[in-house]
Order: structure tokens, then sequence, then C-alpha cells
């Protein structure tokens, strides 16, 4: 990873296609572009890649969140149940559409873990966010039958997995809804956009005017609707040029992953010869995007000792017990309940009084396991140079 790796004249060729009508908007001016709607082609083609019927494009992997919670009636005095290891993206999204986040344990497999999941229900649960973290599947079959017998439905936040799969179905499907992020260090990239997949087309429909402002987008070619408002909305449209750079991205990932694959396979081999070394639970090889590695030391400091050693010889790790984007007890500012707000939303509600106080130590089963981890990303192009001296500094720390 990243896309940008294998930027080239196919993305050259979309892109000067939009360049050539001059139409940057999706939407209208359909003379002028003479039949040339990238972002629209893009939201087809990648609804097929998922096999699902619908899918919505969108500024970002952020704003899919948003649009995604929103069409499913997530709002003020809700919770939304996530897990404590993602990007920040995911519960800052819940924050802005007024609900409440709660945070749930992650397993082995670094996701979320549907036994603490269940613990975590409560009347005015709304919806259940896993994420597919750094890559690769959650127990997303378990989350969604505790979801369904509860009747909450599940968003995937599928950000850091497109084109991952469970047991042949794609990540993203399961739930009511699934989102996806495009930016600069996505596997595949638009350096900004995200993307909604759904079966739903009632959900579609709401996503699709909700993210135009409202516009009821009812059959009118080249505009934007009826110029009727069934609800309020906001602006989290696409422009052409990321769907153009989308579309080449998208003919491209299948190739990207396999790729992955193969580097992953290569380090994995070097980091399987140091003693008492276990990797991340992986529930389908086959449907991993590789887009990551993480491995397991039996406690932190032997973690620690092993990182050092790999930074020594220029092959450090990511220590995502100490990352201060994606883990839950490095959070300061949800911690301290920090907000540009005067009235201290979202933490404070409209009547003065705190509406959450979050506790840096409340989740211990997925700090312990954060404090052994070490995780590499697996880049789509790995030179011989780069791997030989990512090799060599394993073996090395295969020594100690």
């Amino acid at each position: 990873m990243p896309g940008f790796e294998v930027f080239g004249d196919e993305e050259k060729k979309e892109i000067l296609d939009v360049l050539d009508t001059g139409v940057l908007f999706r939407y209208e001016f359909p003379e002028q572009r003479r039949g040339v709607y990238k972002v629209r082609t893009f939201e087809e083609n990648f609804a097929r890649y998922c096999g699902v019927g619908y899918a919505q494009a969108v500024t970002s992997g952020t704003a899919a969140l948003k649009v995604g919670l929103t069409a499913l009636g997530v709002g003020p005095g809700d919770e939304v149940i996530t897990q404590c290891f993602t990007f920040v993206a995911t519960w800052e999204a819940i924050f802005d559409v007024g609900a409440v986040p709660v945070f749930a344990e992650v397993d082995e497999t670094l996701n979320m873990d549907p036994a603490d999941l269940e613990k975590k229900i409560t009347s005015r649960t709304k919806a259940i966010v896993p994420v597919h973290m750094l890559g690769a599947q959650a127990r997303i079959r378990e989350i969604k039958a505790i979801a369904d017998k509860h009747g909450i439905p599940v968003l995937e936040d599928t950000a850091q997995a497109a084109g991952g799969s469970l047991d042949g179905k794609r990540l993203g499907t399961f739930g009511a809804c699934g989102t996806f992020s495009f930016d600069a260090v996505k596997t595949m990239t638009t350096g900004e956009g995200g993307m909604i997949i759904t079966d739903d087309e009632k959900l579609w429909r709401n996503m699709s005017e909700y993210h135009d402002h409202g516009h009821d987008h009812v059959p009118n070619p080249g505009t934007r609707g009826g110029e009727g408002r069934n609800f309020i909305g906001f602006n989290f449209r696409m422009m052409e040029l990321q769907g153009a750079i989308g579309l080449a991205q998208l003919a491209k990932l299948d190739d990207m992953i396999s790729r992955q694959k193969k580097n992953k396979a290569a380090l994995k081999e070097a980091i399987g010869k140091i003693k008492d070394v276990s990797f991340r639970t992986i529930l389908d090889e086959t449907g991993d995007t590789a887009t990551f590695i993480a491995f397991f030391l039996p406690d932190g400091e032997r973690a620690k000792a092993v990182n050092a050693l790999l930074k020594e010889n220029g092959a450090g790790a990511i220590a995502f017990g100490s990352n201060t984007w994606h883990f839950y007890p490095k959070w300061e500012h949800l911690l301290a309940g920090s907000t540009l707000n005067t009235s201290g939303w979202p933490f404070t509600g409209p009547d003065g009084k705190r509406r959450v106080i979050y506790d840096k130590d409340a989740l211990p089963a997925s700090a312990a396991l954060m404090d052994r981890l070490l995780v590499y990303q697996v880049p789509v192009k790995l030179t011989e140079e780069r791997l030989a001296q990512m090799v060599a500094a394993l073996e090395k720390a295969a020594q100690i």
C-alpha cells in the first residue's frame, strides 16, 4: 500500500477525459460533458465489484460514516458501539451525528470482540460499527448475529479493507451498509474520497439525497432531480477528478492486493523466525487484503526490545500501543472532552450536564494485546533491496 505506487497512464487517461469536458461537478451540464460521468460510473463499477445493488460516492471515508449513520437514523440521545482500535474518524462521525460512541474491546483479530460487544448493548444502542482494521476481517458473522438478535443495524467500517472478503463475500456487504476510504494511504486511492455500499434501495436513496443538500434525485437526466426536498442535507459530493482516478484504481485493486500478499508472505517468513512470535488471527487468508502484517511478542517488554533492534537496523515496526491516532487510551482529546464548542458539545448536552466521560483504563484486554503488538505496512511495490534490509533486521531480532 498505497495505490499511488502504481499511478500510471490509466489514471492520466481517465483524468484527461474529465479535463477535456471542463466539467468537474458530478451532476448537470449534460451537453458540455458529452456523456462523461466518472463518479456515476465509479459508483456503478464499485457496486458491481462488491456484488451489491448500490454505491454512493462521497468526499472521504469520514463523510461515508456520517452519511451512512445519518441515513440509518442515528442521532442525539443514541449510542453507537464501535471498537477501541480504529482511526479517530470512526468515533468522530458518531459524535458528529449527535450520538455517543461506546467502545468495545478487540480480540486477536484486532477487531471487535463479539463477547464484549454484547455486554455493551443498551436500550439506547442504535447502531454497531465494527471495523475491518488493518485490512483483515472482523468476526462480522458473529457481530451481525448479535445485532440481529437485538434488532440493531450494522454499519461496517471497511476503510482499510477495500477488496477484502470473508468466505467469498466482500467485506462491507454483511451489514445494512459498508463504508470505504480512498485517502492518500489506502490500497486504492483517489487522494481523498469515500464510498458507501448497500443492497437497500431506500437507504441508498436517502444517502444519495442527504449527501447533496437534500436534492431529491428523481429521474431527470443531466440534473439533480425535480428540485424537491424530502429532508435537509449537506454537501459530501465527490467530484469528477476523484471519480476518474477511482475508476483506474479499482481496475488495479485485485492486482495490488495480489502483490501485497506476495510481499506479506516474504515478511511473514522472516518474522516467523523470531522466538515466541505469534501472528494476528486472520479469519480467511484468501480474503485478506494483506495491507498490513501484525504480530505479537509474549509481553510488552519483549516487543519493545525487538522493535528497538529493528529500528537500529532500519526496519522499525509500528507499535500501535503507543500510536496516538488509532488506540483508545492515546486519544487525549477524547479522554479530556476537548471541543471548540463553547457549550461543551458533544461531551456536554444542551442542559449543561456531561453526557459522557471516558476512562483510559476501561479496556484492559485490548491494552494488554496492543502492548505486545508490532505491525508493518505492506507496500504494493517492495524492492529487493528494501526486502533484504528488512529480512536482515528481522534475522537479528531472531537472535535475541
